[in-house]
């Protein structure tokens, strides 16, 4: 079975990493694993900023594929951000092994309301759908429910669910078929 493997990026606790762990498969149909070592965001650091660049990271990353990876997961509490935006919850190489999602902004106290751990869940599995989604090779989808779908605004992750459409599951088993 394909192994996702998740790297945490910093401290952090191990709550969220455990959650995905067990929620991603159901989503994605694939075994997952947390790893035990951790990636230091220090040097991706960009003090004009005060945010971490995920590139850099995700460059970072490929020290930790192994040969039974076939994604590589990391998650942090880091805020992320590339050049061209704001900021970012999370970036994926398309078509390739890695990818890296935030939950900085995903936190109802990062918008000054009261603490949802059940919401942040929620938030970070279709945040790391979507982000493992673009290493499948899929672009964002129209249909606002799809992991797929871009979100801009974290109002905007509440509106997806934690799967792919059905359109988007095709392409997948049809790049798959391609790959065989």
């Amino acid at each position: 079975m394909k192994l996702v493997q998740l790297l945490p990026v910093g401290d952090m606790d191990g709550t969220l990493l455990r959650y995905l762990n067990d929620a991603i498969p159901r989503s994605l149909h694939v075994s997952c694993e947390i790893l035990p070592a951790v990636l230091d965001p220090q040097p991706s650091y960009h003090p004009e900023r005060q945010q971490y660049h995920s590139s850099e990271i995700l460059q970072r990353m490929q020290s930790f594929l192994h040969p039974q990876t076939w994604r590589l997961l990391g998650v942090t509490s880091v805020d992320l951000y590339i050049p061209i935006l704001k900021y970012v919850f999370g970036e994926a190489q398309m078509g390739g092994p890695c990818a890296v999602v935030s939950f900085h902004r995903l936190r109802q106290e990062f918008y000054g309301l009261d603490r949802d751990a059940t919401l942040l869940g929620q938030r970070l599995l279709k945040e790391a759908i979507h982000e493992l989604g673009h290493t499948l090779d899929l672009r964002h989808c129209h249909d606002h429910q799809c992991a797929m779908a871009s979100a801009h605004a974290v109002e905007w992750i509440d509106l997806r669910e934690s799967t792919l459409c059905e359109s988007c599951n095709a392409r997948v088993t049809s790049n798959a078929a391609v790959r065989a």
